[in-house]
């Protein structure tokens, strides 16, 4: 596997129009257990995420995803702008001066990013956070490199360890935000954060997917 710069602003552009699609369901979600703008403010973050790299003619890789992290730090309201926002500046960190980048590339972006919302946040696995569908995809992702294994295949395994990892949100007891003071009612909730960091490492899944075609 291997992703350029102009590859990549296709990545950041479909998650962008996955983000329209789904953010009345965002919303939703958020809607039962905290403020209900979850999917207005990624779906507006991600617009932003686009135009920003749209004037990019760099093909370095840590450049674009710097400009995307502080695209969603000024325009995601919430908890979500500056946590999305630190992952994505922390992953670019990893990747400065690079025109391509590779699954162990991939791998230290997605560590960095998870150390930066870990930070920011002040929160963990099981604290029924974005977290809990990153953490389990990272620990794949690992596992998966670790046994070289097929590149597309390891990117399968880290959405569906995401997808696990997001279902089970809803039976752990809110200890962040908003959703917090529900307590034990916030059990039966998938937590929204959770929810578009699945779809994030979905898309990236089914567009290397077709990129590696």
């Amino acid at each position: 596997m291997s992703i350029n710069s102009t590859q990549l602003v296709q990545i950041l552009s479909k998650i962008n129009m996955i983000m329209e699609e789904k953010k009345l369901y965002l919303s939703e979600l958020d809607g039962a257990i905290g403020d209900g703008d979850h999917g207005l403010n990624m779906s507006k973050g991600f617009k932003a995420v686009e135009e920003k790299i749209k004037e990019e003619d760099s093909s370095d890789i840590g450049n674009i995803l710097k400009k995307a992290g502080m695209a969603l730090v000024l325009n995601v309201g919430g908890a979500s702008g500056p946590l999305y926002g630190t992952a994505f500046m922390k992953a670019a960190t990893c990747v400065n001066g690079k025109s391509s980048i590779d699954i162990v590339d991939f791998y230290n972006m997605l560590y960095e990013g998870l150390k930066g919302i870990k930070q920011r946040g002040k929160s963990d696995k099981g604290d029924k956070t974005m977290i809990d569908a990153i953490e389990p995809a990272l620990e794949e992702l690992k596992k998966g490199i670790e046994s070289k294994e097929d590149s597309i295949k390891i990117l399968e395994k880290v959405k569906e360890s995401s997808l696990k990892g997001m279902e089970n949100t809803k039976n752990i007891i809110a200890k962040k935000g908003r959703a917090s003071y529900l307590g034990e009612r916030s059990i039966g909730h998938q937590d929204p954060g959770a929810t578009s960091s699945f779809y994030i490492l979905n898309t990236i899944y089914e567009e290397v997917k077709k990129i590696s075609k």
